[in-house]
Order: C-alpha cells, then sequence, then structure tokens
C-alpha cells in the first residue's frame, strides 16, 4: 500500500499494489501496521458495501458527529466513482476545503478520510459497488451531514443534474 497524504491533514489517497500472475491478483485493502506509520490507530470495527444502479447519482455529503466520530477507508470495487472529502471540521485550517479523486476497479485507489470531515461520490458509470471500512459503528442520532450542492463549499462535480436521495436533498446550507 502507497499512502499519499493530500492537502487536508489526515486525508490520504492510497494506491493498491497488487501482486500480479496468471491466476489474477492479490492486493493488501487494510494494514493496521502501515496505518500506524502514519500515526493512524484505525480498528475496523464495520464494514458495509453499496450498489448504485445508476451513472450520475450523488451519496452525499456524510460524517458522524462527536463521540462517533468515525474514520473511513472508501473503495470502490466495480465501476468508477468520484469521492470527494470535505473538510467541516470548524477549527482546522482546511475548513471548507475538500478533495476529490476518482476511485475504480481499474486503479485499484482508496481514500482514507478522517474524522471530521464529511464525504460522498457521485457514480461515473452504472453498477457502482463501493465498500467501506470504518472505525466506528453506524450512530444514527449522531449521524450529519451537508448538502452536496452548497455553493460555500462549491464541490466541482462532474457530471450535471445528478439523483439523490430524499435525505441528502434536505441537509442544510452552512450560510
Amino acid at each position: 500500500m502507497k499512502m499519499k497524504e493530500a492537502k487536508i491533514k489526515g486525508l490520504y489517497i492510497i494506491e493498491g499494489e497488487p501482486r500480479v500472475d496468471e491466476r489474477g491478483y492479490l492486493m493488501r485493502t487494510f494494514c493496521q501496521e502501515e496505518l500506524g506509520k502514519i500515526g493512524l490507530e484505525f480498528n475496523i470495527v464495520q464494514a458495509n458495501q453499496t450498489l448504485t444502479k445508476a451513472k450520475n447519482t450523488v451519496r452525499g455529503m456524510h460524517f458522524q458527529l462527536a463521540p462517533r466520530a468515525e474514520d473511513k477507508i472508501v473503495q470502490c470495487l466495480r465501476g468508477t466513482i468520484y469521492d470527494v472529502a470535505l473538510d467541516v471540521r470548524p477549527d482546522s485550517p482546511t475548513y471548507g476545503q475538500w478533495v476529490a479523486v476518482e476511485l475504480s476497479e481499474d486503479n485499484k485507489k482508496m481514500f482514507l478520510i478522517p474524522k471530521g470531515l464529511a464525504h460522498g461520490f457521485q457514480t461515473l458509470t452504472d453498477n457502482c459497488e463501493v465498500q467501506y471500512f470504518m472505525s466506528e459503528f453506524y450512530s444514527p442520532k449522531r449521524a450529519s451531514g451537508v448538502r452536496w450542492d452548497d455553493p460555500f463549499f462549491n464541490i466541482h462535480w462532474p457530471l450535471a443534474n445528478p439523483s439523490l436521495s430524499d435525505k441528502d436533498k434536505a441537509w442544510p446550507l452552512i450560510k
């Protein structure tokens, strides 16, 4: 696993390193020892997988509030997504900034998203499967989010007029 820190503290793009032979490949998708080298204690307590059937669907921007804030490792197992992490930590020097990376079954990249960042993605192909490793259990009472199209954050999504859930349409604007 190669980890490259993004412009937001604690946010990493992980490049998978598949070991390929005539049978296929083997690739490490989680290594507590490697995460420890960057100072992160990450214990997986939950793993989730989503299937999004239609291209141009946005899921997000989601996060959990303290004391149930969570670290996430996100990987696209099938298809291609535009994955976005947004700093919503009010005391952070990068508050309001976002980073996006294309995750796909072909490029084998993953996104390590620390506590205090909102997360969402837009599907660039049909039938996208996304897997999440979580450091905290889901807590409906602590679940929160911000609008995917909030002008304050000015996230540049690659496709216009996406499909969204009613919940994602209803997140509040910051200002």
